[in-house]
């Protein structure tokens, strides 16, 4: 551990100036013109190329007012005046209607201004039967997001973050069926509209009519990142064993699917062409199941892995993930608030630091010689070192700790993969959906036994602050190794940076 941190990943300081900017302008508002400023610190920054220090600082400081100035505009766009009088307008459904106790609720898309709105249709027949991609007319009052927290849960910030600007209720006889034109949608959102009905058609091939809710909706979330079927008592059972992670689509699953398309289309003849058709399934996955954030992160990563490996260099790293911020961030610099946000980059970067700490205390030899060892103890490392990085967020947010999260990897990981590959089968053989189901249940089923088991949870609620400290004492303890480790003669593998 001779190079620091930020020596072996460079991108790392930018990203916590970036970082560091966004909530400074979340927390404190435009203090000042930010994007002159912004020009006159990158200007003079430009000018101090022959002092590095202080061109370093010059690069951080603009980091810094960049993620000002993101957040602060993109709060801006998203403050929408909507009039105090009924307005009609025509809309394209995003998702599949969501029963309420006294509603149906939906995602709508206003095909003149492009704005989304969380719409609540009055519970009947016609509002049940609406499906992805259908066109409406609505005449109702639309209302600003309100704000109101259950727990650490703040609903208008996760509305925001989602790019809702507005919520409605529209009663039955006010909305109807209509074909609406899409031209003065942007195109990113058209592709994302294809995906979601291709989506819905592929879903309807995994249903079957035998009753098997449970199981339809865990195969629904793990291969299509469809959620809205999960019930309540199934998504308490996975939280409880510590499963939730591969109910929500990530780079688990993403990477199971980049090995089969790496081994359906490996060849060094075609090496380019072969890797740009993976890259680009990749992201028409990610555009499938939503574009979720856990999912570009790992199609972001897994877009330079590729790119990379053409050039034999180093390829998986706390570099790469940084890289990876950086760009959800620019995009969506609210991401920063959302938990799958944090969740995700916090194991991805846990992994990455702790893995080579925890493998250099198993003999390398011993491993070398027994492939089924190695197995279980990349596992055992793996699963460590994702829970370093996410416990402390997982007991703010969700007011758990699973005491059996190790047990519950050693079921859940290999039954993902053959969940994923299982429903590429019945996607093409539709018949064969019960046989998928049916092994499912069986899953559901081990896991309510370990959500049952005594001291299967740990119940506990830190403060913000509390959290905060968690960590960096985390990042105290890993570093006081880095100090340590070379004193005592021992080097553990460096892959990960």
């Amino acid at each position: 551990m001779k190079s620091s941190l930020f020596e072996s990943a460079p991108l790392l300081r930018i990203v916590i100036y970036l970082m560091s900017g966004i909530l400074i302008g979340e927390f404190a508002g435009r203090l000042f013109p930010l994007m002159p400023v912004f020009v006159i610190v990158l200007a003079f920054t430009a000018l101090l190329w022959k002092y590095e220090m202080l061109q370093s600082v010059g690069i951080s400081l603009c980091f810094l007012l960049l993620g000002m100035h993101l957040i602060v505009s993109q709060k801006d766009a998203l403050q929408v005046v909507w009039p105090d009088a009924e307005v009609c307008y025509e809309a394209v459904v995003l998702s599949e209607p969501v029963e309420k106790p006294k509603t149906m609720a939906v995602d709508v898309l206003i095909t003149g201004s492009g704005r989304k709105l969380k719409c609540y249709l009055s519970k009947d027949h016609r509002s049940r039967m609406l499906r992805i991609g259908d066109g409406l007319r609505i005449q109702s009052l639309i209302r600003p997001i309100g704000e109101w927290r259950i727990g650490t849960f703040d609903y208008k910030r996760y509305m925001e973050t989602h790019g809702f600007t507005g919520s409605t209720f529209v009663t039955g006889r006010k909305w109807q069926r209509a074909q609406v034109t899409l031209v003065s949608i942007n195109r990113l959102d058209r592709t994302r509209i294809f995906f979601l009905k291709l989506r819905s058609r592929l879903l309807g091939r995994l249903r079957t009519h035998d009753g098997n809710a449970d199981a339809y909706a865990v195969v629904a979330a793990m291969v299509l990142g469809d959620k809205t079927t999960l019930s309540k008592d199934l998504r308490e059972v996975y939280s409880v064993t510590g499963a939730s992670h591969v109910l929500a689509l990530s780079g688990l699953h993403l990477g199971i699917i980049y090995m089969l398309l790496s081994w359906l289309l490996a060849g060094r003849r075609w090496q380019l062409p072969a890797m740009l058709a993976i890259i680009l399934s990749v992201w028409a996955f990610v555009f499938l199941v939503g574009m979720t954030i856990s999912v570009v992160r790992s199609a972001t990563m897994l877009t330079v892995y590729s790119l990379l490996s053409l050039g034999h260099r180093d390829k998986m790293s706390l570099n790469v993930l940084a890289f990876a911020a950086i760009v959800m961030l620019m995009t969506n610099p609210l991401s920063l608030f959302d938990v799958g946000f944090l969740m995700s980059f916090a194991a991805v970067a846990s992994i990455l630091l702790f893995s080579p700490l925890f493998q250099g205390f198993l003999p390398q030899g011993y491993l070398l010689e027994h492939p089924l060892v190695r197995w279980v103890s990349s596992m055992v490392v793996v699963s460590l070192s994702a829970q370093v990085g996410v416990a402390p967020l997982i007991a703010y947010y969700f007011g758990r700790l699973s005491t059996f999260f190790l047990i519950t990897n050693f079921i859940v990981i290999p039954a993902v993969t053959l969940i994923l590959y299982g429903s590429l089968v019945v996607l093409l053989v539709p018949s064969l959906a019960y046989i998928l189901l049916y092994s499912v249940s069986w899953l559901n089923v081990i896991l309510g036994y370990i959500s049952r088991l005594p001291g299967a949870t740990i119940e506990m609620h830190p403060t913000p602050l509390q959290t905060v400290m968690v960590y960096v004492i985390i990042v105290a303890c890993y570093l006081l190794i880095g100090r340590i480790v070379p004193k005592v003669g021992w080097s553990p593998s460096r892959k990960g940076l």
